[in-house]
């Protein structure tokens, strides 16, 4: 069951660029910096009171951030809902026809298990659904 939004996440091509924005800017309280290193991707994230702001910027070229940053430019990359179960739910947006991504899930950033809905069957809108890990809250 999908429970609230999780995060926003916002394709960059510089972390060090972006993040004093809206650090310094916005005032949005910084969290942490992290790499995923199997999803090519370094995150900065943001507290936004109970959801996450994360910026994400390609670690390789070869990194899914960087064909959405050569094809569209930075911005809106998508949208993730906290679930109880992915690996459920997933079964539960197969069963209604949606595309997905990810068959199962797998790991992703603050040590959640994620899986991602195809944008096609989403309203063309890139879902993440996301599961907390061990410790994560």
């Amino acid at each position: 069951m999908i429970r609230q939004l999780d995060h926003v996440a916002i394709a960059v091509p510089n972390l060090d660029e972006a993040v004093p924005f809206y650090r310094d800017v916005l005032g949005l309280p910084f969290l942490y910096f992290e790499e995923v290193t199997d999803q090519k991707v370094r995150v900065a994230c943001f507290d936004l009171g109970g959801m996450r702001l994360e910026l994400l910027q390609p670690s390789s070229e070869d990194s899914p951030i960087s064909k959405f940053l050569a094809q569209r430019g930075p911005g809106l990359h998508h949208l993730a809902f906290r679930s109880d179960d992915v690996a459920s739910e997933l079964e539960r947006v197969r069963g209604h026809g949606v595309r997905l991504i990810d068959e199962s899930p797998r790991s992703g950033a603050g040590g959640m298990q994620i899986a991602f809905l195809h944008p096609k069957s989403t309203q063309g809108v890139l879902m993440e659904l996301t599961q907390p890990g061990e410790h994560v809250e």
